[in-house]
């Protein structure tokens, strides 16, 4: 599988375009390539590796589910649950940059996201919009609900 190429799969929260290319998946939703896309990992190893969590929120982080993390050095990463039909995909990867299949402020538009992906992922399941991941915003002492 080639990372660079641009998914369109089924992901944990929502249906979303994955590629490790941040670049791509911005001008593919026309928006601003300064507004930062969240990192989908597959593991807490993985997540160690691209960032250091605050002492005083470990236990929150890895207690939460469907919950992204903006983290004090500006990156925001969400770890995907192993049981998650997403992990088998995440897990081929380790880390990939995750934002939903539409255009910025637009809901799921099915024609939008096929012509736009360069290989669809799709299960059984098919694709289907869902609840976004809850963003909470970490600093060293204190931590900010931002969705």
């Amino acid at each position: 599988m080639n990372q660079n190429l641009i998914y369109l799969v089924q992901t944990d929260t929502t249906v979303g375009f994955s590629s490790s290319s941040d670049e791509k998946l911005s001008s593919l939703k026309q928006r601003p390539i300064t507004k930062k896309i969240l990192n989908t990992v597959d593991s807490f190893s993985t997540l160690n590796k691209n960032t250091r969590i605050p002492k005083n929120f470990r236990k929150k982080v890895r207690n939460s589910k469907k919950t992204t993390f903006i983290y004090p050095n500006g990156m925001s990463f969400r770890v995907v649950e192993k049981s998650s039909k997403f992990y088998d995909f995440i897990h081929k990867f380790g880390v990939l940059y995750s934002t939903s299949a539409n255009k910025t402020g637009k809901n799921f538009d099915k024609n939008f996201a096929i012509l736009n992906t360069e290989v669809i992922v799709e299960d059984n399941r098919g694709f289907y919009e869902t609840k976004a991941s809850t963003i909470i915003k970490l600093a060293k002492k204190s931590y900010k609900k931002l969705r």
